[in-house]
């Protein structure tokens, strides 16, 4: 079985729970409705293969033993064009929960990293940036990620770089509160507040104090250096998505792109998952 198969029989099951649409034929007729776990299914295909909607289509046509695993023939793919225009009826909520679920894949261990990176928007037009006012180049992007098992667990993007890294890892930590027993961070997310909040939500803090006054020494003293140097585990994955689902989306609108980033997450978890 091949790794491509072996990633479909993975994403169609966690599709159909996530939707709920399980029972529902993938193409209800030829030419007109899909299920949505069949479109959601075909998105990650899409960026697993890293191709366009178009060259997508064409590939899956020539590959009947992957569609027939989402419920389809080569008759009943979408057009491109249909497949695109369904990217828009995904809601973030749905992405949230593949990659909750995709995460599951590998038993998190509850510790957990987080740090930001940076994606480029593909390459577009003059005359098309300046006709929608385009002139964001780079999405920041949070990942909070295991330790042990190295799987994504959440992401956050953003198109500015405006407001404190310690808010929004009280934000993402806030989502996941009853899944973290500990979080590590590098000095960028140093905030006192942070660590306050962490603790009443039962998290533990691993977080080194900026050196201002001689107990600061103490408390990085009391820090689990173990868990603490297990933080550059979030620039191992990074590297590692960029790598082998590139470093940019395709998308053009920013809701578009922050609903692509999430499924690039989930579709990184289950290829690591399916290659263990």
């Amino acid at each position: 079985m091949t790794q491509i198969s072996r990633f479909t029989g993975e994403i169609v099951p966690i599709a159909q729970r996530v939707t709920g649409d399980g029972d529902e034929s993938a193409a209800t007729f030829r030419g007109g409705g899909f299920a949505d776990y069949a479109l959601v299914s075909l998105h990650c295909l899409r960026i697993y293969l890293d191709a366009s909607y178009r060259m997508t289509i064409g590939l899956l046509k020539e590959m009947p033993q992957i569609t027939g695993e989402i419920g389809l023939n080569a008759a009943d793919l979408p057009s491109p064009s249909t497949l695109c225009k369904a990217f828009d009826r995904i809601e973030m909520s749905i992405c949230r929960v593949l990659l909750r679920q995709s995460a599951q894949l590998h038993d998190p261990s509850k510790h957990a990293a987080i740090d930001a990176t940076f994606y480029e928007r593909s390459a577009a037009s003059r005359h098309y940036c300046q006709r929608i006012s385009y002139r964001v180049q780079k999405l920041k992007v949070t990942k909070l990620v295991d330790t042990d098992t190295q799987a994504v667990l959440d992401v956050h993007c953003s198109t500015n770089r405006e407001g404190s890294d310690a808010d929004l890892a009280e934000q993402i930590a806030r989502r996941n509160a009853g899944d973290l027993r500990s979080l590590a961070a590098d000095k960028g997310y140093e905030k006192q507040a942070l660590r306050e909040a962490l603790r009443e939500l039962g998290i533990r803090p691993l977080i080194k104090h900026r050196i201002f006054a001689p107990y600061d020494h103490a408390h990085n003293a009391r820090i689990d250096e173990q868990r603490y140097n297990q933080r550059s585990m979030t620039e191992t994955v990074n590297s590692a998505v960029k790598r082998s689902l590139g470093f940019a989306v395709r998308a053009r609108s920013w809701f578009r792109e922050f609903h692509e980033i999430a499924l690039m997450c989930v579709v990184y978890n289950i290829k690591r998952a399916v290659k263990q």
